[in-house]
């Protein structure tokens, strides 16, 4: 069996459907670690307005917003988001994979090639990321990245009707 090869690249509108479908038939595996959402969250329609946003933060600088690839499928997404140039140089990493495609190493991959983005084409300094302190998964996904954890921020998000400690992790890139 051969497994699909991974790669990133800038969402598109035409990405819309893929994704509302994957966090549609998700959504109830991912619960434990996002926030409530409406349901028209997981519309084609919703995604779409996202998405032309996101691009419109890409624009401006603010964000590198990216789609997972397994081969030529769309199975996740990862951000680049919260992009400080000046002194700092530095932004948030993000990302998700579609439950059915967890487990195969695109989290890492993904990760793997956000990061060499992040250090050819944006120029950053600096990596961070955020997990919550049980997903060992995404854990395991940043540790084979380099990212190594500095922090442990108190009640950061609410999720599944509880508030979640998060650990920061970082990563210097030069």
């Amino acid at each position: 069996m051969n497994t699909p090869r991974t790669s990133i690249r800038l969402v598109e509108p035409d990405d819309a459907e893929a994704l509302a479908a994957h966090l549609g038939r998700d959504a109830e595996a991912f619960a434990r670690w996002d926030p409530e959402r409406p349901p028209e969250f997981y519309t084609p329609a919703e995604q779409r307005s996202r998405i032309k946003s996101m691009i419109t933060r890409h624009h401006n600088g603010e964000v590198w917003p990216g789609v997972v690839l397994a081969d030529d499928v769309v199975i996740g997404q990862v951000t680049v988001q919260n992009i400080l140039r000046s002194a700092w140089r530095k932004a948030e990493l993000g990302y998700w994979i579609a439950y059915q495609y967890q487990g195969q190493g695109h989290a890492t991959r993904a990760v793997s090639l956000a990061v060499e983005m992040m250090i050819t084409e944006l120029e950053l300094h600096r990596a961070e990321a955020i997990t919550q302190m049980d997903n060992l998964g995404s854990q395991h996904v940043l540790r084979n990245n380099g990212f190594l954890p500095c922090g442990v921020l108190r009640a950061r998000i609410f999720t599944a009707g509880a508030w979640r400690d998060e650990i920061l992790w970082e990563r210097l890139l030069n």
